[in-house]
């Protein structure tokens, strides 16, 4: 069924993620540390509820028999904690648009490793993109003078995730609960720390904000499941080229709807990104058609 493929599931991972920013308007000035922490303590009893319901989970036992997978949560789950509190930042202090160009040179990243690790092959359509992306990007960095330190580290840290994940042979649930639980005591102890030095905003905020911070984990979780569950069925390639649909979400979001700056520059670079997505689009619907017809002559 096509819902189950790994594209569909990437596509619709994005899209859930790109409208993140929505929620988390909800939560402005936000201490991203704080978020990050209340986000894994609430994921933990919401993953083991979820994993409760899942046919096909891995069994205890074969979780302690796989040490390798075990202790690769743990470098995923860095991973994954890096790009969290980056990305929770810039959407919770109207770096929105900073955001949305950290996840268009996410696939770069997520290319290059899927090339140097997993040998994967790019076709014409797919270098061409590769090639204007890099354009995009560059032309921003160059014009500006800067170092966009935030959207790479943003971007980067989610491809080594993404990386890591193909080998860790758990299923998704579990896999997730797994990498909370590594970073389940610096949740703990940043909570401790923030409160200790009265830096906590939780614990002055309302109940309705108190919910609000609950609600972070299904609000992450959610996108990441569909996303994990894409990347065991697809290749690095694909998943790295579906990403440019949760950056130009919130592009879209902080133009026109929070109303960022956005100049000249931006939209040279921006125009220049989304004609390589256009190469990326033209390249998947022909793989898909081509896949259609050589199905269709073994039926017939």
């Amino acid at each position: 069924m096509w819902i189950k493929s790994g594209v569909a599931l990437a596509i619709f991972s994005y899209i859930l993620w790109g409208i993140t920013p929505l929620f988390y308007r909800l939560l402005p000035g936000a201490q991203a540390l704080e978020l990050l922490a209340q986000r894994l303590i609430w994921s933990i009893p919401l993953l083991l509820l979820v994993r409760l319901f899942i046919k096909n989970r891995t069994s205890w036992r074969a979780i302690f028999q796989d040490k390798r997978s075990v202790f690769m949560c743990l470098f995923s789950s860095l991973a994954m904690a890096i790009s969290w509190c980056t990305f929770t930042y810039a959407l919770t202090h109207q770096q929105v648009l900073e955001a949305s160009l950290g996840y268009f040179i996410n696939p770069l990243f997520s290319i290059l490793l899927g090339v140097i690790f997993l040998k994967e092959k790019l076709n014409r359509a797919e270098k061409w993109a590769v090639i204007l992306i890099c354009a995009g990007v560059g032309y921003q960095l160059w014009m500006y003078g800067e170092l966009p330190t935030l959207a790479i580290v943003m971007g980067g840290a989610f491809a080594i995730y993404g990386l890591i994940r193909k080998f860790i042979r758990f299923d998704v649930i579990t896999s997730l609960f797994i990498e909370t639980l590594w970073l389940l005591p610096v949740a703990i102890g940043v909570t401790i720390w923030l409160l200790m030095r009265g830096e906590s905003a939780l614990s002055s905020a309302d109940n309705l904000t108190r919910f609000y911070y609950i609600l972070t984990a299904p609000v992450t979780i959610l996108p990441l499941l569909f996303f994990t569950a894409a990347i065991k069925k697809t290749t690095l390639t694909v998943v790295g080229l579906a990403q440019y649909i949760e950056p130009s979400i919130q592009f879209l979001l902080a133009v026109f709807l929070f109303h960022e700056a956005f100049d000249e520059v931006k939209g040279v670079s921006f125009s220049l990104i989304w004609l390589g997505l256009l190469c990326c689009i033209v390249a998947l619907i022909r793989k898909r058609l081509n896949s259609l017809k050589i199905n269709k002559g073994r039926r017939s």
